[in-house]
């Protein structure tokens, strides 16, 4: 399948199939705690990261966009806390089991795979390759037997490419992004206007 080609449509999909936002599986922290976390990447992870973001993400998002998407994916491991409390769902009495590992566990070997295809083109890392190489990469990794044919709505560790691409198409910035409005999903608001359609922003997916 074409992952990365199809990737506008297989936005609009997951976004009106009613995916959730990602969402940690953590517990509350204290302020000492934030700071005693150590950071879930390291910075060559966090470079390559950016490299995907710009292969993957529509063109039309800004360098500070493809930040900030690096940053809340990153963000939700370093929260992340294996058998934290899950509560219950939505109108559900009973308890969901407690948060499982981390999926982050299984993706080093798949950071050093992307690197390893990139010195065979010649590149000293993934992030140091031509955006076309990259999406080449990527789209054949993707490809593989099992290929990739959903994003997961959290991450699940099974593909770290999958993984970040559905943190981003099932965010509030993937919403507004591919219905081209101030949906803003994650925003409590009250009823007051909501009679109006939401704002349009003017840039949408490409």
């Amino acid at each position: 399948m074409a992952f990365l080609a199809a990737r506008t449509g297989v936005a609009r999909l997951f976004a009106r199939g009613g995916a959730a936002p990602i969402a940690a599986s953590s517990v509350a922290q204290t302020g000492a705690q934030a700071i005693a976390t150590p950071a879930a990447f390291s910075a060559a992870e966090i470079s390559t990261l950016g490299a995907i973001a710009e292969a993957v993400l529509p063109s039309g998002l800004s360098a500070d966009d493809r930040r900030l998407a690096v940053r809340a994916f990153t963000t939700w491991f370093t929260n992340y806390q294996p058998g934290a409390d899950m509560g219950h769902g939505y109108g559900a009495a009973t308890l969901r089991a407690p948060s499982g590992p981390s999926p982050i566990a299984r993706y080093p070997a798949q950071f050093a795979a992307l690197d390893t295809a990139a010195r065979v083109q010649g590149a000293a890392t993934f992030a140091a390759l031509a955006l076309p190489a990259r999406r080449q990469i990527i789209e054949a990794a993707l490809n593989t037997t099992p290929p990739v044919t959903r994003m997961p709505a959290q991450p699940s560790g099974a593909s770290l490419v999958a993984d970040f691409m559905g943190a981003w198409f099932g965010s509030q910035q993937g919403w507004n992004a591919c219905y081209q409005a101030e949906i803003n999903r994650d925003t409590c608001r009250t009823l007051d206007g909501s009679e109006r359609e939401p704002k349009p922003i003017g840039r949408g997916l490409s």
